[in-house]
C-alpha cells in the first residue's frame, strides 16, 4: 500500500469530531486550522503547551487531563495522533484502522492512514502540498513549494487568471512609504489584478513597472481638472473607470486615511453606487522615523506621539492644529508635508513653551535609495532646512527620541 502515493482530498469537519492526542508542539502548529474547519475537538493529554492550553480555556477545544485509553477514537472522523509515547501512538493508529477513522501519525508517517500536507492560503485559496513519492518525502522541500507558490499568488508574479466574471470596483490601497517591498500582500495582488491604477505621485513608483502591459495607469497629478478641483476629477475617474466594467486600484502613499484624502474618494464611490475595498498602509509617520533608526516612542523617553499635518502654517485661519496645546506635550511630535513650513511651526512651538533645544530630524524620501536624514533642534532647523536643501517629502520628528539610538539603553 505504500507504494503508491496518497490521493488528495479536502475534509469538511465542521460539526464533526476529531481527536488529538497529544498537547505538545505538533498539536499546537495544527489545531488552529483544525478549530478554523470548524471541527468539534476533542484533546487528550497529561499536559499541553500554554497556547494549546489557552485554546482549551477559551472553549475553543475539548481538553481531557489524560493519556490515551482505548475507545478514543470510536466516534472520530478524523484523528492526529502526536505522543510522545510511540507504544500507544500505536496503539492509537491500530484502533483508527479498526474504525476507519482516518489517522495523522506524527512519529511515524509511513504507519498513518493520512497524512497533513504543507498549507497555505490566498484570497480564499488553500494550496496544499504532498509529496508522491513515498519512498522520499521531504517535508523541508514541500514546504518550499508551498511557500514559493503562495508568495508567487500574493504578491502577483504567480497570476491565475480569474475564469468567472469579477465584480468591477475600486480598491484604495496604501502603498507604504515609498519602498515598493513595503506594500502590503493584499496590495500588491489587487495591483496584479488590475485594470487600471490611479497613482499619486507619492505612491511606490517601482511597482508600477511591474504592471502588465494592458494595465491603464494614471498619474493622478495629471488628470484633466476642467471645471472640477483636483480630488473632484479624481473621484469622477474612479468611478467612470469602474462603471465601464474595469477593476480600479487608487494607489496611495502611505495609508489613505492618513492624510491621503481616502474617506473622500470612499464617499463619492459610495454616492455612485461603486463597490470599495479599502487596503490599508504602513503610515510613513512611523515608518520613515524608523527606518532613519528612531522610534516614535521608547521606554522613559516618549510614552506617546502625535501625528500633525503640517501643510497649513500655524498662523493660518485655515489651521485645525492646536498648536499651543502641542508645545506642551513631552511626548514625540511627527509632522508630515511640513518641510516648508517648519520655521513657523519651529517659531510656535517656542513661543509656547517648547524648548529651543528640543532635538528635530528631517527624513527625506523615507525608505527609499535616496532617504537621507537632517538633524536639527527647534532654534535652528528653518536655517538647517535651507543650508541642507531638504525637500519634500520629507517626514519630521521633534523631541528627545531623535537622540535615542541603537547604543542607548532603556
Amino acid at each position: 500500500m505504500a507504494e503508491h502515493p496518497a490521493y488528495p482530498v479536502g475534509l469538511r469537519l465542521t460539526g464533526r469530531r476529531v481527536v488529538v492526542l497529544g498537547g505538545g508542539q505538533v498539536a499546537q502548529r495544527r489545531l488552529p486550522a483544525l478549530i478554523a474547519a470548524g471541527a468539534d475537538i476533542l484533546l487528550v493529554s497529561p499536559a499541553a503547551t500554554p497556547s494549546v492550553e489557552a485554546m482549551a480555556d477559551a472553549g475553543e477545544i475539548t481538553w481531557e487531563r489524560r493519556p490515551y485509553a482505548e475507545g478514543d477514537l470510536a466516534d472520530a472522523w478524523y484523528a492526529l495522533i502526536a505522543t510522545s509515547d510511540h507504544e500507544a501512538n500505536t496503539r492509537a493508529s491500530t484502533e483508527a484502522e479498526r474504525h476507519r477513522v482516518w489517522c495523522v501519525r506524527s512519529d511515524d508517517a509511513n504507519a498513518a492512514t493520512a497524512w497533513t500536507p504543507a498549507t497555505g492560503h490566498s484570497e480564499g485559496v488553500t494550496v496544499a502540498i504532498l509529496t508522491t513519492d513515498t519512498k522520499s518525502r521531504d517535508p523541508r522541500h514541500t514546504a518550499a513549494i508551498r511557500d514559493a507558490v503562495v508568495e508567487g499568488l500574493r504578491d502577483g508574479t504567480l497570476v491565475a487568471p480569474h475564469h468567472r466574471t469579477r465584480t468591477p470596483g475600486v480598491a484604495l490601497v496604501g502603498g507604504g512609504p515609498g519602498d515598493p517591498d513595503l506594500i502590503t500582500v493584499r496590495g500588491r495582488r489587487l495591483l496584479a489584478e488590475a485594470d487600471v491604477v490611479i497613482a499619486d505621485r507619492l505612491g511606490p513608483r517601482d511597482l508600477l513597472a511591474e504592471l502588465p502591459p494592458h494595465v491603464e495607469v494614471i498619474d493622478a497629478a495629471k488628470i484633466p481638472y476642467g471645471r472640477y478641483m483636483a480630488q473632484e476629477a479624481i473621484n469622477n475617474a474612479l468611478i467612470e473607470h469602474a462603471k465601464q466594467g474595469k477593476s480600479v486600484v487608487r494607489l496611495k502613499g502611505g495609508d489613505p486615511f492618513v492624510f491621503g484624502r481616502g474617506m473622500e474618494e470612499a464617499q463619492a464611490l459610495a454616492e455612485a453606487g461603486i463597490p470599495c475595498t479599502v487596503v490599508p498602509g504602513i503610515s510613513s509617520s512611523i515608518s520613515v522615523p524608523g527606518a532613519a533608526g528612531i522610534p516614535v516612542t521608547h521606554r522613559g523617553v516618549a510614552h506617546e506621539f502625535t501625528v500633525v499635518s503640517g501643510h497649513v502654517a500655524p498662523d493660518d485661519e485655515r489651521s485645525l492644529v492646536d498648536w499651543p496645546s502641542l508645545a506642551k506635550l513631552t511626548g514625540t511630535l511627527v509632522i508630515l508635508m511640513g518641510v516648508d513650513k517648519i520655521g513657523k511651526i519651529a517659531e510656535t512651538l517656542v513661543a509656547h513653551g517648547k524648548p529651543a533645544d528640543t532635538p528635530v530630524a528631517l527624513v527625506q524620501e523615507g525608505t527609499t535609495a535616496a532617504q537621507r536624514r537632517v538633524d536639527a533642534t527647534l532654534a535652528t532647523v528653518a536655517e538647517t532646512v535651507r543650508e541642507q536643501e531638504v525637500k519634500p517629502p520629507a517626514v519630521i520628528v521633534i523631541g528627545e527620541v531623535v537622540n535615542v539610538g541603537p547604543q542607548t539603553s532603556a
